[in-house]
């Protein structure tokens, strides 16, 4: 880091938050410039979002939406041109909050030369781990990602597949109180995806908290507590996946043991008939589809204008 820039984060001191969010931004924005200093393209705007301790927190949005600019300035990687992001109340840019954090990117850099045993032992060396500890610990996440088989195989030999588990894999050999997934589950075959997916909730049942960004919808509607949709640079749509997912204006009773003459009645007929109302809820759209109907939306020129 600079001297400039260890001065500008010295600049920015820790605040006071919930204890229970882990990742708070407050209207951040990045604008990126060209060599000349001119505007060249607002990549996020006031960006206000909040991620919980424990939680799977999805972040959506077509390429291009921000996803990427606000991953980087969650992790320190870029300085924001307004408002701040906070990481474990700490300021994003102050590194010391890294030790916290596990990362897998939508590429793993990995060294192709190296067999899975050696790339985790060599990543956990930066966290001066002894070396009892870096085995220990090695094999036991080279099990929990399904690799322990091709263990001393070189990576150069791995499937795409198999190089997100390794990834995550070293995403997690400190231990980290905070994963950040971009696109986890790439390149895997349904049945891979879906024990990425598993292995993701396990993570978060035993107290991690997880920023997933993934193009794979049904991969966020399978697994995210809340997320946020991105267009553009803006936040288009915040909330719970089950809550987001529900049409409101439509309700659906599943019912059984009745005629067909009761099923055109209303609940209360339903039940003074003698049937039994299984469900009565609003039913539900798919992260697809919520995710189409905001990104046309908000294209130009999609909306009427006013005669």
């Amino acid at each position: 880091m600079s001297a400039s820039a260890a001065v500008e984060t010295e600049s920015q001191p820790s605040i006071d938050v919930d204890s229970d969010v882990v990742i708070e931004t407050r209207n951040l924005g990045k604008i990126y410039r060209d060599f000349w200093g001119r505007k060249k393209v607002a990549a996020l705007k006031s960006l206000d979002i909040e991620v919980k301790k424990g939680e799977i927190f999805g972040l959506l949005g077509p390429n291009g939406s921000g996803k990427s600019t606000t991953i980087k300035l969650i992790q320190g990687l870029l300085f924001p041109t307004s408002g701040r992001a906070f990481v474990f109340g700490k300021d994003a840019r102050d590194v010391t909050k890294n030790e916290r954090i596990g990362y897998l990117p939508e590429e793993s850099y990995l060294y192709k030369f190296l067999n899975a045993e050696e790339t985790l032992d060599f990543y956990a060396r930066l966290f001066d781990m002894p070396a009892g500890e870096r085995k220990e610990r090695s094999d036991r996440l080279i099990r929990m990602v399904g690799l322990h088989q091709a263990r001393r195989r070189q990576l150069r030999e791995y499937s795409k597949g198999m190089t997100r588990r390794i990834g995550l894999a070293q995403a997690l050999v400190n231990e980290p109180d905070l994963l950040i997934l971009d696109e986890p589950t790439t390149g895997m075959d349904p049945i891979g995806s879906r024990e990425m997916k598993d292995l993701i909730i396990k993570l978060r049942d035993e107290g991690k908290t997880i920023l997933l960004c993934s193009h794979q919808l049904a991969d966020v509607q399978d697994v995210c507590d809340r997320v946020a949709i991105l267009h553009q640079g803006e936040l288009r749509e915040l909330g719970r996946v089950d809550s987001l997912l529900k049409v409101r204006d439509v309700t659906e009773v599943h019912a059984t043991g009745i005629s067909d003459e009761t099923k055109e009645k209303i609940a209360e007929l339903i039940r003074n008939d003698g049937g039994q109302v299984v469900s009565m809820d609003n039913p539900t759209t798919t992260m697809e589809e919520l995710f189409l109907d905001i990104v046309q939306d908000n294209r130009p020129g999609s909306r009427p204008t006013a005669n």
